[in-house]
């Protein structure tokens, strides 16, 4: 049985794929590097896992991926090199307004360091990175998954330092057996509505929510756009099915929705589902951009301002390599607007939870 080596741990996606790895016995051995801070969490997260799969383990060792051998002593070093087959890096900082500084140094220079690690693991069968379809930055039409094309500009650092992160790895395929992963948006499970933060499509929910007292709701702006949300279970039992598939080495896979919602059809179904309303007149887009200019109106409405850059953007993602190798597992994405309630019925339950909202600056 493979040991599978993960980075990002206790985050929801690392979270979610380990349980999946346990449930589909694809795996029963999971190591998890960590950063100090981070271990208490880690425990608990971990002790939660293994109350469902008592016959699994998840050994956590204490870690920094921005470290030359990630930080881990040499005892460690010496034990899990020769262990690890599978290689999952999910540590990243999704923060859309992240200075540049941080997210340099965890995206890109953490990535760096963890390519070096995986250059170093005698046994490994497959290394599989995620970064976001986000890489694409402000480049519009039909974004193609063999593409990695330097756009003139990114909407955030959060983009640019994603893109020179998948910059590094693609470097490595001519050497090691691996997949690049670059999800959508992702947001809560499809049936049961869980996540763990209320953040990329969750804003708009925090909008509605603050706004649902006023006589009417306005839609934002006029626009023709798409939104690209995926459910996290969609991308848990993706990336399952792939890391063992042989087909997808090598491989650069959108995991995208391949039939998105125009953005107005998604703000507007939100608003009905959470006020029984539909929304009437329209705020100009100047006037919401300026309005979250200003860090009081960004936290009172829950709204982070590099949100609306997503909301005019128009480009659209081709998933042909993903849907050719996802089809023989069967996998598709469940549709937006047609699981919505749940998403909603999760975030109603929980919105006064304060660990579930994003710090907005």
């Amino acid at each position: 049985m493979k040991v599978h080596f993960f980075t990002g741990f206790p985050g929801f996606i690392s979270s979610q794929l380990i349980r999946a790895l346990f449930q589909k016995k694809q795996t029963q051995q999971v190591i998890a590097i960590v950063l100090a801070g981070e271990i208490i969490k880690a425990h608990k997260e971990r002790d939660k896992i293994l109350e469902d799969f008592p016959d699994c383990s998840i050994r956590i060792v204490e870690g920094d991926i921005t470290l030359p051998n990630l930080g881990l002593d040499n005892q460690n070093l010496k034990e899990i090199v020769p262990q690890i087959e599978v290689l999952w890096h999910l540590a990243a900082i999704y923060d859309l307004a992240v200075p540049r500084d941080i997210a340099w140094k965890v995206n890109v220079h953490g990535t760096t360091m963890v390519n070096d690690f995986v250059r170093t693991l005698p046994n490994l069968q497959r290394y599989m990175y995620f970064s976001t379809a986000y890489v694409a930055g402000t480049r519009e039409g039909v974004l193609r998954e063999n593409e990695l094309i330097r756009p003139r500009a990114f909407k955030n650092h959060y983009e640019e330092t994603k893109y020179e992160a998948e910059h590094r790895v693609e470097d490595l395929k001519s050497e090691i057996p691996l997949t690049i992963i670059r999800p959508g948006i992702v947001r809560g499970h499809s049936q049961t509505g869980e996540t763990i933060k209320f953040d990329g499509p969750y804003f708009f929910l925090n909008l509605v929510e603050c706004l649902k007292y006023l006589p009417f709701i306005p839609y934002i702006g006029q626009t023709t756009s798409t939104i690209n949300v995926v459910p996290v279970d969609y991308i848990i039992n993706a990336s399952t099915f792939l890391v063992s598939e042989q087909h997808a080495e090598g491989k650069t896979l959108h995991l995208t929705d391949p039939n998105p919602h125009p953005v107005q059809e998604v703000y507007r179904t939100m608003v009905k589902l959470v006020t029984n309303s539909y929304p009437k007149g329209r705020l100009p887009f100047i006037v919401a951009k300026l309005s979250l200019q200003i860090p009081f109106i960004r936290r009172k409405l829950g709204v982070e301002l590099e949100t609306l850059d997503y909301l005019t953007w128009n480009a659209t993602f081709d998933t042909a390599e993903a849907h050719h190798i996802l089809q023989k597992g069967g996998i598709t994405c469940p549709d937006f607007i047609q699981t919505m309630p749940k998403m909603i019925e999760f975030y109603l339950a929980h919105k006064e939870d304060k660990s579930y909202q994003i710090q907005i600056k």
